[in-house]
């Protein structure tokens, strides 16, 4: 499997997720939204990476890698790159404590309307670069 297919396959996958956001997010499961937010997220920078020929990292939040390898993205990425690799590092710390919680952090209480709206805007906004970079490939490899 190429790079770009692999780009292609997991800009599909983050499509087919972000779907999904507004269903959550109207049944007011505002700690699921950002929990899904984050793996779009993820899968859609990741894709970028794989686009540009770089190996994506095995970790959640690779907004550093992003950052450092920006000058091989298109220019029309250029001035989103610093806004994804935030998101990206917010979505991370917010990974597990949305989803489990901890002892004192009860997920469904914590997480408000606007948290799950920054992660649905940011999902949207990752997914349309990503768009741009992975290009007409992912049009290809995302239909079933």
């Amino acid at each position: 499997m190429t790079n770009g297919a692999l780009a292609a396959s997991y800009l599909a996958k983050a499509t087919l997720r972000l779907e999904i956001l507004p269903m959550l997010f109207d049944r007011a499961g505002y700690s699921d939204v950002v929990r899904e937010a984050q793996e779009i997220v993820e899968l859609a920078l990741k894709g970028m990476l794989r686009q540009a020929g770089i190996e994506a990292p095995h970790w959640h939040d690779v907004g550093g890698v992003l950052r450092e390898h920006a000058s091989r993205f298109p220019t029309a990425a250029d001035a989103t790159i610093d806004d994804l690799a935030e998101l990206s590092a917010w979505l991370r710390e917010n990974r597990e404590l949305s989803f489990y919680g901890d002892d004192d952090f009860i997920p469904t209480e914590r997480y408000t309307r606007e948290d799950a709206q920054r992660a649905i805007d940011g999902a949207r906004s990752a997914v349309s670069v990503a768009g741009t970079v992975i290009g007409n490939d992912a049009k290809r490899h995302g239909n079933r």
